[in-house]
């Protein structure tokens, strides 16, 4: 080939372009051929060709088992050209009772366990269809659907299945693709053929009608729906949601007032051997301090053993402290975006799933029914050649015995068709007998009749819908609550209460005292009476605060930035190390300090200043944050920083306040206002330098101070410092600390 002609084949197409389209491609395949499920039959390309292999290799319901390799070795070499290991993992989960409300396949051999084990190899396991797949492949060969080629155009498959069955909500659906997903949880196909019929009844109902059918969903591992009933409602008119699933459990009661509560369902899809290990693990970090052991004692139903610490444990307190600590409770998603009818996604709310349903049914049954009435006609063509055969048995015999051209001159003689002499040429001779005559007529007229309710039928609407709703109750019937395998199995619950759990039911109280470094390095040493100085630091570091608490504390944390920062003392790094930086567990600015370090006391009131003698009171509840951002209670003025914060006991009447000039004031504790947040007023004034340490007393006891960690001196009389606040006070006691600091 030449140069040119080489050149003539070469485009500049922009990059950018070239990338959108071959994108857009990739994301329109993911979309349509392997994430989102098809409205009308609630099933992905790969588990519809698994279905209707299965059709072809004939295991039907009352079929022997086939090995499932040769299943998953016809659908990729027919239909799906993918790894066999998608395809055996895709039929698996049709097979998996506790994974499908409503198995598609009925599986012989391990195909998993609700533990979360694997199936075994597809070698070693059988299957067949289901019941309810059979309802899915119903009139697959009466022209109910269309067909397309396959991917190497040598057979062909269904585009969708006739689903007599509501697959789509009955067994859910999840898939991710590209910039969309899917989140469908499993329903009662009772319920939803009721819905179905008051669709049919009632075609311009809202959806808050259907959900007096479809009251929730209904799970293969049962469960206890604690959604509440408007929150249910709105997730199925938005078809965007998510409910609320817990175990089921309930008190086994024991000798002396002992009990034990056994777990008998866990949520949908949480694996029970995963639960297990989780509530062990904390069982051995010692955070669920009311429960004493914990046992699996489950066989072919599940029974999981929680034993409490002892008889006054609260078991409504133990069950709600599990359920938000492990998988016993789990949010379930809704997001009902399928693909329609014309293969656009979309989300669609509980009644435009059914209305499309509905529109696919009524569409397979007019198809079906024109089928049928070609194939009545084309019958009836036959039958009534078979009728002038009888009338003129002699006449036929003779003309097919002595003409030449025997077609010939029996459609000119009687009007024949092609299709009716062909058959009567090939009509036996035992066909000939009176008995034979007298079927033949009694099967025309039946034909003649059907076929009159066959046109009846595409003729009038109303009909159409009747023979749905005929159909929708026979479907209800088969699979509804009067069965065991449509029996609801996840309850619905009221909302529960909140329960209100105290913390020392989270952690284990344990004495520790709070170590934080000069560098800012935290961590927890267990017991009470640690030296700081004792312990052992990064070099170049050295002791900060060490403060006394208990694990079921909640540590607060005042930055010269005036902002209060809470960390849980139970997650508070161990003793063992050096600890880690406390610039990492909360957003403390490199620029700021700590300026203290206390656990929160319920009712306690703190004094905060800045060190330009500015500050306030302010609760200590005030203090506490939600998130490691901190919260902004102190605003320093430009320049200044937090210098003080120290608690505000039940009987103390006056604050006392020292400046770096080494002046004291003490104040009327009523003089200074509580504030939940602002800069505060002026507490003292100061000529050169700023606030150094303040303290909250009682008069009558006597202004103290420490100096050194076994000696305090108090100043019984404090009233020569006393004066109105904002005043700049006078020169500090005789052995007042040289670091101007009521503490060492």
């Amino acid at each position: 080939m030449s140069d040119a002609a080489v050149a003539g084949d070469i485009r500049d197409i922009d990059f950018g372009d070239a990338l959108g389209e071959r994108y857009l491609s990739y994301a329109l395949s993911t979309i349509m051929a392997r994430s989102l499920p098809d409205v009308r039959d609630g099933l992905k390309p790969v588990h519809r060709r698994i279905l209707h292999a299965m059709r072809e290799l004939r295991m039907d319901p009352g079929s022997a088992y086939k090995k499932c390799a040769r299943v998953v070795g016809d659908v990729i070499g027919k239909f799906h050209p993918h790894g066999e290991l998608a395809v055996y993992d895709a039929l698996v989960r049709l097979a998996q009772e506790f994974a499908q409300r409503y198995p598609l396949i009925d599986g012989q051999g391990n195909f998993g366990n609700v533990d979360g084990d694997n199936a075994a190899a597809m070698r070693y396991t059988e299957s067949r269809l289901s019941a309810v797949a059979q309802a899915m492949l119903e009139g697959l060969a009466e022209d109910a659907v269309d067909f397309r080629a396959t991917y190497d155009a040598e057979d062909r498959e269904p585009v969708v299945l006739p689903a007599r069955f509501p697959n789509l909500l009955a067994n859910g659906a999840a898939g991710i693709a590209v910039g969309m997903a899917t989140a469908i949880p499993p329903h009662n196909a009772g319920e939803l053929c009721a819905a179905l019929l008051h669709l049919i009844d009632h075609p311009d109902c809202p959806t808050g009608e259907l959900v007096a059918h479809v009251v929730g969903p209904d799970f293969p591992t049962g469960g206890v729906l604690v959604e509440p009933p408007e929150a249910i409602a709105e997730a199925y008119a938005a078809g965007r949601g998510s409910f609320r699933l817990r175990a089921r459990w309930q008190k086994e009661m024991l000798s002396h007032g002992l009990y034990r509560i056994i777990v008998d369902q866990i949520p949908y899809q949480v694996p029970k051997g995963r639960l297990v290990e989780k509530i062990a693990a904390l069982l051995e970090e010692k955070k669920l301090p009311l429960l004493a052991d914990m046992n699996d004692e489950s066989a072919d139903d599940m029974r999981i053993v929680l034993e409490p610490k002892n008889r006054n444990v609260d078991a409504d307190v133990l069950m709600e402290q599990l359920f938000r600590l492990t998988e016993l409770e789990v949010k379930v998603p809704l997001n009902l975006n399928v693909l329609d009818a014309a293969g656009v996604p979309r989300v669609m709310n509980l009644k435009e799933a059914l209305q499309a349903f509905l529109d696919h049914r009524r569409e397979v049954l007019q198809r079906r029914s024109r089928h049928r009435l070609a194939s009545v006609a084309r019958r009836m063509e036959v039958l009534r050649g078979f009728v002038i055969v009888y009338v003129n048995l002699d006449e036929v015999i003779r003309i097919i015995r002595e003409a030449d051209d025997p077609k010939a001159e029996m459609a000119a003689r009687w009007s024949l068709t092609d299709v009716q002499i062909e058959a009567i040429l090939n009509m036996r001779l035992r066909a000939l007998r009176r008995l034979e005559e007298l079927a033949l007529r009694k099967e025309l007229d039946e034909l003649v009749a059907e076929w009159a309710q066959l046109d009846a039928l595409l003729a009038s609407d109303r009909r159409q819908w009747q023979a749905l709703a005929r159909e929708i109750a026979a479907t209800r019937q088969e699979f509804g609550a009067d069965t065991p395998l449509g029996r609801r199995r996840t309850l619905i619950a009221a909302a529960p209460e909140p329960v209100d759990i105290p913390v020392a039911a989270l952690v284990e109280r344990e004495p520790i005292t709070v170590l934080l470094s000069q560098k800012g390095w935290l961590r927890a040493v267990r017991g009470h009476g640690i030296a700081a100085a004792d312990q052992k630091y990064k070099e170049g570091d050295g002791p900060g605060f060490a403060v006394p608490a208990e694990t079921t504390d909640r540590l607060v944390v005042f930055g010269s930035n005036g902002r209060f920062y809470t960390l849980a003392a139970d997650k508070l790094p161990g003793g063992r190390g050096q600890g880690e930086p406390l610039r990492l567990m909360i957003d403390l600015p490199n620029e700021a300090e700590v300026v203290a370090l206390f656990p929160h006391r319920p009712g306690i009131t703190l004094l905060v200043a800045s060190d330009d003698g500015r500050g306030f009171l302010v609760a200590g509840d005030e203090a506490l944050a939600q998130t490691r951002t901190g919260k902004q209670v102190l605003i320093p003025a430009q320049g200044a920083k937090a210098a003080v914060c120290t608690p505000v006991g039940d009987g103390d009447d006056a604050a006392a306040f020292v400046g770096d000039n080494r002046r004291m004031l003490v104040v009327d504790l009523a003089d200074i206002p509580e504030m939940a947040r602002g800069r505060g007023v002026i507490l003292q004034r100061y000529r050169m330098g700023g606030l150094a340490d303040a303290k909250a007393f009682r008069l009558a006891d006597g202004l103290s101070w420490r100096q050194s960690e076994s000696r305090t001196r108090t100043e019984p009389d404090p009233t020569p410092w006393r004066g109105p606040r904002a005043t700049a006070g006078r020169s500090v006691p005789q052995g007042f600390p040289r670091s101007g600091r009521f503490g060492p």
